[in-house]
């Protein structure tokens, strides 16, 4: 059994993060021919929920770059290499000394939490505001954090000025991996994701593997995050608007998000 595994922004995702409708319908067309597919993004299930609406992603998924598993027929979820008390302590620290705001996402079995200080810049307020507020989240101070809470991880967003400092001294620590890159809100922005280094696309993806009985997984990525995956995967393939050690990695280049590559390739390479 083949078994696709998506990421979702920058691969699947147009350029406006939607599903066009022909990359819409070549999903049809593969659940039709009876080929597996599944997704593994850095998006937490919220985000996502309203973008995978109605495309059949019925099979386990991996969210939060691998610290989530989600099998939606069976509403298992499970949780693996969360954050603990003393990491969360020190990003939410590091944070702090350069006056940007952390965003703490949390989950248990019944709802799912964003935790954040009391925002210090305009692009913070309009990411609560425009993001944040239009998802299912229960939204809490900081201060209100238990200390038994599930954290996945633990975004922000600043001026790269502010952020780079951060992702400097968050690299040092071996209990911990942090991405980023160039934030849609403006050029002068970065966003910048932390979670606990066990976690990776590549092994949440061997769990679901392993539970469905895939003998190959075909993978499709285009950030330093879907590393993992290429790893594990035996074909794995990078849009060409991908980072350039992705495109190196990849068993082959293909065509960008922006013109439904990934939908192009699948549609040639199964013959749909």
């Amino acid at each position: 059994m083949d078994l696709i595994v998506f990421d979702l922004d920058g691969t699947l995702l147009n350029s406006t993060s939607e599903i066009s409708p022909f990359t819409k319908e070549t999903l049809t067309l593969l659940g039709e021919k009876g080929i597996a597919y599944t997704l593994a993004t850095g998006r937490t299930m919220l985000s996502a929920e309203s973008i995978l609406e109605g495309n059949n992603f019925d099979l386990p998924q991996a969210y939060n770059n691998g610290v989530t598993i989600w099998d939606p027929k069976t509403q298992n979820l499970i949780l693996e290499n969360l954050l603990s008390d003393e990491e969360i302590s020190k990003i939410i620290g590091l944070a702090d000394s350069q006056g940007i705001t952390p965003f703490v996402h949390a989950i248990d079995d019944q709802y799912y939490f964003i935790y954040h200080a009391a925002p210090g810049h305009q692009v913070e307020k309009e990411l609560i505001s425009t993001r944040y507020r239009n998802v299912k989240a229960k939204i809490f101070p900081i201060e209100a954090l238990p200390a038994n809470a599930q954290v996945t991880n633990i975004s922000m967003i600043g001026v790269a000025e502010a952020i780079k400092p951060i992702l400097r001294e968050l690299r040092k620590d071996p209990n911990l991996i942090a991405y980023s890159g160039p934030a849609i809100e403006g050029d002068q922005y970065r966003w910048m994701d932390i979670l606990h280094n066990k976690a990776s696309k590549g092994a949440a993806v061997a769990t679901i593997k392993n539970w469905l009985g895939a003998t190959q997984i075909i993978c499709f990525g285009d950030s330093e995050n879907d590393l993992s995956l290429f790893q594990l995967a035996d074909e794995s393939y990078a849009p060409e608007n991908a980072k350039d050690n992705l495109k190196e990695a990849a068993s082959a280049v293909i065509g960008p998000n922006y013109k439904d590559g990934v939908a192009h390739f699948l549609r040639e390479r199964f013959s749909l």
